[in-house]
């Protein structure tokens, strides 16, 4: 594992050897903490939005380590909430890149909350979606009006039952052959090129197909769509430059799946790998495992790249509805076990957002390193989670969406401050919406920060 990530990671300058070789868990921790407080590269706006930095940040990583920081942090899950405060739609946010930062830009400015959010993952580009000809989701004006809040993941079984094997030995040749075409329209002409592994030493076998117009149109629409992409990704990584020089730091550093959900989110579909676990278990779980590495390669090179340690990894299939706790026990926990404990071992710290509800899995998720972990809650019964894992490891989360959606923001207030009471004894909570909101208001999302301020308060 320590050769793959070596190229992100600081080096002796005697020895050449990472400056983490040798160091313990909590050691490697500790030093991306400290890495993360000193802001390399950013700008800070003035002097004290350099110490809203240091002081939010500070609160935050304090409620990581189970240790108490002034007061309980407070996330503002706002999601895409920006678009309609600044009066406009999230399409033309996805099209017009002036009028998303725009957007952004009034809602950093307006609202205090302990880490900024960015536009990123969740506006993301609709010309880059059209030149691509995108299968696996639609978005305002295709496949959804124009105005709606959000874009969807249209879940497909992308790869066949009997297709594990091609997947697992050459995932490279898999990835550009097969998957590809299905899930693009522009890429479909890829189903021509020759397997990857005939080409070495005869590269121009290769090349035969490309001699093609539609296979060079399908290459023509990488690079479009690269272009594309770099106009987006600079404006948002502009808003993530000026909201950190303003004072907040941001709250996820990297990405990981558990594998389950690799192979079932965006591979099999829900109902695929939901055979799979009657049909072909046991090919099933040699999936789980080979993807594993994978996973963690991909987390690290992110955290490594942000200098942020937080890993964000969205737990879509093992809720409580979800599957049995046998089944979770069997096919969801080993594998998602695996990587948190590997990016924990690199000193990098999960983000584990458990979507639905945990109650049943609270007992069999308890065993992790103590202040290594941070589970952020949806509907998770949290005096629950506070004495079976609050302990032990950070929590978050559980301010209920529809509360924020329809609710007043006395009634907003009141809820978070009863679950402040719940969770803020002995430090290790971070105050967080159950998920992602966008149809909700101002007041409601000001209703939470007030009520971290007041209430979260330690002594």
């Amino acid at each position: 594992m320590q050769s793959r990530i070596q190229s992100g990671a600081a080096h002796d300058s005697v020895s050449g050897k990472p400056a983490s070789e040798g160091l313990s868990p909590e050691n490697k921790r500790e030093q991306r903490f400290q890495k993360w407080l000193s802001a390399p590269g950013i700008q800070f706006a003035s002097p004290d939005a350099e110490k809203g930095y240091q002081a939010r940040l500070t609160r935050i990583i304090r409620s990581i380590q189970m240790r108490l920081p002034d007061r309980v942090p407070c996330v503002l899950p706002a999601g895409q909430f920006p678009t309609s405060y600044a009066g406009i739609t999230l399409r033309t946010a996805m099209y017009d890149y002036e009028e998303m930062k725009r957007a952004w830009r009034k809602y950093l400015y307006d609202f205090d909350g302990d880490t900024c959010i960015t536009p990123g993952v969740s506006v993301p580009s609709g010309r880059v979606s059209e030149i691509t000809g995108t299968k696996i989701s639609v978005w305002p004006g295709h496949g959804l009006p124009a105005d709606a809040p959000m874009a969807q993941f249209v879940e497909g079984e992308y790869m066949k039952a009997d297709e594990y094997d091609a997947l697992l030995s050459d995932p490279a040749d898999y990835f550009m052959r097969v998957y590809l075409p299905r899930t693009f329209e522009a890429f479909a002409p890829f189903r021509k090129l020759l397997p990857f592994k005939h080409a070495y030493g005869m590269p121009a076998s290769f090349l035969g197909a490309c001699t093609l117009p539609e296979v060079q149109a399908a290459f023509q629409a990488i690079i479009d769509a690269g272009k594309e992409l770099g106009k987006h990704r600079a404006a948002v990584m502009e808003l993530m430059k000026e909201a950190q020089g303003a004072g907040f730091p941001s709250f996820m550093g990297g990405f990981a799946h558990a594998p389950f959900d690799l192979l079932g989110d965006t591979l099999r579909g829900t109902h695929g790998i939901m055979m799979d676990i009657f049909r072909q278990p046991a090919k099933l779980l040699e999936a789980l495992e080979v993807v594993t590495p994978w996973i963690v390669d991909c987390a690290i090179s992110g955290a490594n790249l942000s200098g942020n340690p937080m890993i964000f990894m969205p737990l879509h299939k093992g809720a409580d509805a979800f599957m049995s706790e046998a089944q979770f026990e069997k096919f969801y926990w080993p594998g998602l076990k695996k990587v948190i404990l590997a990016l924990v071992d690199e000193g990098c710290v999960p983000l584990l957002f458990a979507e639905g509800g945990y109650d049943k899995r609270l007992e069999a998720v308890k065993d992790l390193p103590r202040a290594s972990v941070v589970w952020w809650f949806d509907r998770t019964d949290m005096r629950r989670a506070k004495k079976i894992l609050g302990g032990e490891n950070c929590l978050s989360g559980n301010v209920p969406t529809s509360l924020l959606c329809t609710g007043t923001p006395e009634e907003v207030k009141a809820y978070c401050r009863e679950l402040i009471e719940i969770c803020k004894e002995g430090g290790g909570y971070i105050l967080n919406g159950g998920a992602s909101v966008h149809d909700t208001t101002a007041a409601n999302l000001r209703a939470m920060s007030d009520a971290a301020k007041e209430f979260g308060v330690y002594r």
